[in-house]
């Protein structure tokens, strides 16, 4: 848990692909490290990440990769959930061995329906299979793509049933009144809201900061409103961060995140998507460019950063 006891951002790595969609691991390691120099933890494989057009084997050799960086484990929080428990088994034992912060679990988000019951067994089965005392499990919630809430009545049992292991979640619901209810029912539990944009009125109430698409982009802005020292500081801060906020979240997400990165990066290979996510039309790249700009918003090269 005294890893997010200080409000904190994580950002869910964006994933950088070569001409034949195979990952480019030393650009995706640049960035990393460029998102901590920021400010930032990171949040590997998350749905930014285009972590569920990922293998098992491809988010292993990318936690690898980040290990072997000599990036801070302490600074890592990767997204471990799948459909298939063996494989979510196999991802969460890996981020244990590197020694992970934790790990970020969707549940399983293809049956529609379940129950509390049947998504109980799913994360008692891997944390008993893991059966590491160093584990700990953040839940996903984001009912809105998986179809699979984690109700109140869930994350009460899984944490009387692993108090030292499930310790938080992060609420991507978009639902204020749900990250409220969880903030006050589940004191000490680590809520993450998914957007900057509520942490004027979720720091106060005890949130843990946030795990943010856009914090790929604005990692160090948003670290500023985490550490600011007054409601009036809080208030400035969040008030840049939510204007860029608002301008990605009126395009498709990843590959306008990708596309911004591809232009402050001078790199055009960062636009890149997996199928079937498309990149951006060059016109809705010139039109997010032109909006960004009147907001005074600029991005440092990422290998400049790390010349």
């Amino acid at each position: 848990m005294s890893a997010f006891a200080t409000p904190r951002v994580f950002a869910p790595v964006l994933t950088p692909f070569r001409a034949d969609l195979t990952i480019d691991a030393p650009r995706f390691v640049a960035f990393c490290r460029w998102l901590v120099g920021q400010g930032a933890g990171l949040a590997p494989f998350g749905t930014n990440s285009e972590a569920n057009s990922l293998s098992v084997a491809e988010r292993c050799m990318l936690l690898d990769r980040i290990a072997a960086a000599d990036i801070d484990p302490a600074q890592v929080l990767p997204g471990t959930g799948a459909c298939a428990l063996p494989d979510a088994i196999a991802l969460t034992r890996h981020a244990v061995a590197t020694g992970c912060a934790g790990v970020l679990m969707l549940p399983p988000f293809f049956y529609q329906g379940v129950s509390d019951d049947g998504l109980f067994a799913y994360y008692a089965g891997v944390i008993d299979a893991v059966g590491s005392e160093r584990l700990r499990v953040l839940l996903y919630h984001i009912p809105q793509l998986t179809g699979v809430p984690i109700t109140h009545a869930l994350i009460e049992r899984l944490v009387a049933a692993y108090p030292r292991t499930v310790v938080g979640i992060k609420d991507s619901s978009g639902d204020w009144a749900n990250t409220v209810t969880m903030l006050e029912r589940f004191p000490g539990f680590a809520v993450f809201p998914a957007s900057e944009a509520l942490l004027g009125r979720a720091l106060p109430l005890g949130a843990a900061g946030c795990i943010s698409a856009t914090a790929n982009l604005q990692p160090h802005a948003i670290a500023q409103l985490l550490a600011a020292p007054t409601a009036v500081e809080r208030a400035t801060w969040e008030g840049r961060v939510s204007t860029v906020r608002t301008a990605l979240q009126s395009a498709s997400m990843i590959p306008a995140l990708k596309a911004v990165v591809a232009h402050f990066t001078r790199h055009d290979d960062w636009a890149r998507v997996r199928a079937p996510l498309m990149r951006h039309a060059p016109s809705d790249v010139r039109a997010l460019l032109a909006q960004l700009d009147a907001l005074g918003f600029a991005m440092p090269s990422i290998d400049e950063a790390h010349a």
